[in-house]
């Protein structure tokens, strides 16, 4: 999984939890990031450049993308970020949000391994537990259906499992490698997966992926505990140092990942095109 990297360490760790054939290439004044395996993936198969768009950039993006991405008719949608930290968004309203684009606004949560910690009021009914890769089918079909519930409106149901069930995949394939494991919070009376997350791990980078509390266990201290747990796991298994965590800029749970020793290192954009319902 070697290659360019970039400046940002959200955008460093988003390389590090793509698929083992994932390709990152330099061009002029970008990257192009492919996973070959996983069209589907918005944020694997897209353009990140070295700095914010400025005006006229939007028709030179896409006409770039689409010399990059052209002979894969399965990839249906456009995307793109800029390696800067500080939340620079030049010229992405007129450029690409006004015609029709979404603007990804993430801010980049980080923490030295040692600096992370428990919540006062975290859940210490719940049982936290690192899923075998290659066992635990019925775990694992809980954090598929899990994801499913909590995706965004316009992704169809039949059509966004499968992408979960693709992405899940690639993972365990790292987590077989020894980069990194997922993690639930089982109820113990019910046996229910009430929380999952995963964390990558690469060079010591620890990076979170898709922190999910079901509907009904929700302001329990579930996912604080589940996050704790899940960062000591990978510290001892996996020699992870630091973690990062990347959440919606205007997320609710930022300051819950601040109560745990987290802090905000970088504001990050990037824009996307893709189709809804489907």
């Amino acid at each position: 999984m070697s290659g360019p990297t970039p400046r940002s360490l959200v955008f460093a760790t988003d390389l590090d939890t793509l698929p083992l054939d994932r390709v990152v290439e330099r061009r002029d004044d970008h990257l192009v990031v492919r996973s070959p395996g996983t069209p589907s993936h918005y944020w694997g198969n897209f353009l990140l450049f070295d700095d914010a768009p400025v005006s006229g950039d939007g028709a030179r993006w896409e006409a770039l993308f689409d010399d990059a991405f052209g002979g894969e008719p399965r990839i249906r949608h456009r995307a793109f970020a800029w390696d800067r930290t500080d939340g620079e968004a030049g010229a992405a309203e007129e450029e690409f949000v006004a015609r029709g684009y979404d603007l990804d606004e993430s801010a980049g949560l980080v923490a030295a391994a040692a600096d992370v910690r428990p919540h006062p009021r975290e859940n210490r009914d719940v049982v936290v537990r690192a899923l075998d890769p290659d066992g635990d089918r019925e775990l694992w079909d809980a954090v598929v259906e899990l994801q499913v519930a909590g995706r965004d409106a316009g992704h169809a149901e039949t059509s966004y499992r499968e992408f979960v069930r693709a992405r899940l995949a690639d993972r365990c394939a790292l987590f077989r490698a020894g980069r990194g494991s997922w993690y639930v919070a089982i109820d113990p009376a019910t046996s229910a997966v009430t929380a999952s997350c995963g964390i990558v791990v690469v060079e010591g980078r620890g990076r979170y992926q898709v922190v999910d509390t079901a509907l009904a266990y929700r302001r329990r201290g579930i996912s604080s505990r589940l996050l704790v747990e899940a960062a000591r796991h990978a510290t001892d298994a996996y020699g992870a140092d630091r973690f990062v965590i990347a959440a919606d800029r205007n997320y609710h749970a930022l300051g819950l990942y601040e109560s745990l020793g987290f802090e905000p290192a970088e504001d990050v954009r990037g824009v996307c095109l893709w189709p809804r319902n489907g």
